[in-house]
């Protein structure tokens, strides 16, 4: 059975690829992180980077339902998985 963590990642990774699908909160996501595309591409799967994605989407409450509708979970399922990213 997977772990909480690599539930959470799934679901990161999942909302991550949402995020990006959109150009301009692709571009506010870059900007707010300081993170270039390639920095991005390469540290994708880190566990600090997930949550501060996530993190992201929680401070825009319109993308962040969005995001979990897109996804087929509820909104409190991203919240909680950035909790466990942020603990790992």
């Amino acid at each position: 059975m997977p772990s909480t963590e690599t539930n959470a990642e799934a679901i990161a990774l999942q909302a991550l690829v949402w995020t990006l699908g959109e150009p301009s909160r692709a571009t506010r996501l870059l900007d707010l992180t300081g993170l270039d595309p390639a920095e991005l591409r390469a540290r994708a799967g880190e566990p600090a980077l997930l949550a501060a994605t996530l993190g992201f989407l929680e401070s825009y409450e319109p993308d962040l339902i969005a995001c979990a509708q897109a996804l087929a979970v509820a909104p409190g399922d991203l919240v909680a998985a950035r909790a466990t990213l942020e603990n790992a």
